[in-house]
């Protein structure tokens, strides 16, 4: 594979910027620490790389004969992004309980429907597959390479999560905290519409 150095290079840009992912799991580093943030990261990672893998094997072409499933798609992805800063932004912060604890399960499926994912997903089967190895082994290198990638990337977004936590022992100050994530989901979720 001749461009596995931009290949690289995507992946971790794309794992390492801001992103919905990233502030969830910012907001999860902050709440529950890195070993309980854990299945979260995983969860991510996991779900990006099958949805890559999807999207290498053929799901590009549903969505070039179907533009609207891909608009729909990337409208309830916003939408669900839009509902994610509403919980963190309404999570109650004087009693001393934080947000819900996003999951493996939560954090896997939350790829289905997070435009950030679908653009890398998209972007690696179009320009990065392989072409001189089959389908299937192109899809499944790019895919867990990709994850392989990813993960350092996003577990430095939930160990920034750990380190400001302890700037958060005020409900003040985590209710500021909850609001900048859910902030900035919102901006996101208008910014990955577009």
């Amino acid at each position: 594979m001749n461009e596995l150095l931009p290949f690289a290079t995507y992946c971790l840009l794309m794992s390492g910027t801001p992103g919905p992912n990233n502030m969830m799991l910012v907001a999860n580093g902050a709440h529950y620490g890195y070993r309980r943030t854990l299945p979260a990261i995983l969860g991510t990672n996991t779900g990006v790389a099958v949805l890559t893998f999807a999207m290498c094997m053929g799901l590009g072409a549903v969505f070039a004969a179907f533009p609207l499933l891909h608009q729909a798609l990337k409208l309830a992805g916003t939408l669900y992004m839009l509902v994610l800063a509403w919980k963190l932004a309404v999570a109650p912060a004087a009693d001393g309980r934080p947000p819900e604890r996003v999951g493996f399960a939560q954090a896997a499926l939350f790829q289905a429907v997070n435009p950030k994912s679908w653009i890398r997903a998209v972007t690696v089967a179009s320009v990065f597959m392989p072409a001189d190895w089959s389908l299937g082994s192109g899809a499944l290198f790019v895919s867990l390479a990709g994850a392989l990638i990813g993960f350092p990337c996003v577990s430095m977004w939930a160990l920034f999560g750990v380190g400001i936590s302890r700037f958060l022992s005020s409900p003040g100050r985590r209710r500021v905290f909850n609001a900048i994530m859910a902030a900035s989901l919102v901006v996101l979720a208008v910014l990955l519409l577009r």
